[in-house]
């Protein structure tokens, strides 16, 4: 199938030819569907914390940083927004077909919102100066392709992290300085440094880079914080091989083959490079102006404090499993590692799975242990589209607690589907990772993904179709053998930009 050129250039993009293959097998096999057993609810998977829990899971956050726990947040920046701008694309391509493209663009509902309501965003006075003012020839058409296309502000070819998403009375904000002020409220250390990580593309890694060096002091000055911000790139070596309609290698016209960006689970890598106490995840277009940001700060905070409590327990349990010291074989530490690995942790041996073995269920004990912890927030669904938490199986024949996407689902099967039209909650991506064990010792977090929860989707180059292949993605499979626990959010902590026209919900304004 692969030449000695094709191998030279996959060893060259840093992956392994027996990767390349399993990627193509992959295509043919297909990935299976995950098997739900019940959708997580309040009290059934989902922590509820009420005023006192929330009150005390921020202080036991306080009390971790201040004995020196090291924070960090980690925030995926480099996914283009082009979605943000779909509707106005499709606006633009309609004006091509009539020979009135003013009366085409206000008969288009989200045109006509973007356009009357223009004045309100804050990136408003940066389209003024690029579409001129006293320009003439302005219209309908002109506004959208001045703020789309290159001769404008180009934002239909911008990361999210670029644009301007609020307006404060000293200037606009962009959601990468939202993230710096949010973080400033929880992501320091008892040093008052705050750091951040932002994975971003190489093309703009510069324009990132611009805006930090213009606001770092002045946020510094105005929250009596140091900020630490690195970057990274998605790595090539995550790339996935794109596949022609009959799953042989696509190939460009020079005969090279094609590689595609493997998702946002390729990250799971840019997360394993990173060294940190807790780890804050959230993604870059969830941001709101300063006004709003308390609830967000306060349960960011009890997030991370339901970790550390649970975090020390775990722990306790791992130096005893680990060390093997006297007490680790005794039936009734064994039964209460097992009571809380399956009531609390919500991890469940494999159906009729009996261990009658000390040894036997020690050695259970001690794998199930041994792994990452997550805590994630979970809203109540009011209809958004995306992932929700769930009770999966596992390739093991394990249950436990993970975040399934609607289209990991068997949509053929009607009792999956009853699962999932069940569910009361939906993944805002809102994680707190503890990635140490008891020593302190990090985890290669690349040994506790499922490799099998890809996802294959068509797409098109140069005309030809092909197929190409997402990884686990970074809270779904790439995280699927980490320890889960779920705690309610409210909705307020969870106001995305999915479109341009979302900017103007009062979340924004």
């Amino acid at each position: 199938m692969f030449s000695q050129k094709d191998k030279v250039q996959i060893q060259q993009r840093g992956s392994r030819l027996e990767v390349v293959e399993g990627q193509i097998e992959n295509f043919r096999k297909g990935f299976p569907f995950l098997k739900i057993d019940d959708a997580a609810t309040t009290g059934n998977g989902i922590i509820q914390l009420d005023e006192k829990g929330i009150a005390e899971s921020g202080e036991r956050f306080e009390q971790g940083m201040a004995a020196g726990i090291e924070p960090l947040k980690f925030v995926p920046a480099s996914g283009a927004a082009s979605r943000m701008f779909k509707a106005l694309f499709e606006a633009l391509e309609d004006c091509k077909k009539t020979d009135n493209p003013d009366e085409t663009l206000i008969k288009n509902a989200s045109a006509r919102q973007f356009l009357v309501n223009k004045e309100k965003f804050a990136f408003f006075s940066d389209l003024e100066k690029v579409a001129g003012k006293n320009d003439e020839k302005k219209n309908c058409r002109s506004w959208i392709e001045y703020l789309l296309n290159e001769k404008g502000l180009n934002y239909g070819s911008l990361p999210k992290g670029l644009l301007k998403f609020h307006k404060y009375a000293e200037g606009e904000r962009t959601p990468f300085e939202e993230h710096l002020v949010e973080g400033a409220h929880y992501a320091k250390d008892n040093q008052n440094v705050v750091r951040l990580h932002f994975t971003v593309s190489p093309e703009h890694l510069q324009a990132f880079q611009e805006i930090l060096e213009r606001v770092k002091e002045t946020y510094e000055k105005e929250l009596n914080v140091t900020f630490d911000v690195s970057f990274s790139q998605q790595k090539p070596s995550t790339d996935t091989i794109a596949v022609d309609l009959n799953n042989e290698p696509f190939r460009e016209p020079d005969g090279s083959l094609l590689f595609r960006p493997g998702g946002h689970g390729a990250l799971i890598e840019n997360l394993n490079d990173l060294d940190a106490d807790i780890i804050f995840i959230k993604n870059i277009d969830n941001v709101v102006p300063d006004h709003l940001k308390e609830p967000t700060i306060v349960y960011k905070k009890a997030l991370a404090g339901v970790l550390l409590k649970f975090q020390e327990i775990i722990f306790r349990y791992q130096k005893r499993l680990n060390e093997r010291d006297a007490v680790a074989l005794e039936s009734a530490f064994l039964a209460e590692a097992a009571n809380f690995l399956e009531n609390t942790l919500n991890v469940k041996p494999p159906e009729n799975q009996y261990y009658t073995e000390k040894e036997e269920l020690y050695y259970y004990l001690k794998e199930k242990y041994n792994r990452p912890l997550r805590v994630c927030g979970m809203v109540k669904n009011e209809g958004e589209a995306g992932g929700g938490p769930f009770f999966s199986q596992n390739p093991d024949g394990t249950t436990s607690l993970q975040i399934v996407e609607s289209s990991q689902i068997d949509p053929e099967s009607v009792q999956q589907q009853n699962i999932l039209q069940n569910a009361t909650h939906f993944n805002p991506v809102d994680l707190v990772c503890g990635v140490k064990n008891y020593k302190g010792e990090k985890y290669n977090l690349t040994e506790f993904t499922d490799p099998a929860t890809g996802f294959i989707s068509k797409k098109s180059k140069d005309g030809k179709e092909l197929k190409a292949q997402e990884l686990p993605g970074l809270w779904n499979g790439a995280m699927s053998n980490w320890n889960t626990l779920f705690v309610e959010v409210p909705v307020e902590t969870f106001n995305p930009v999915k479109t341009v026209n979302d900017l103007l919900r009062e979340q924004h304004l």
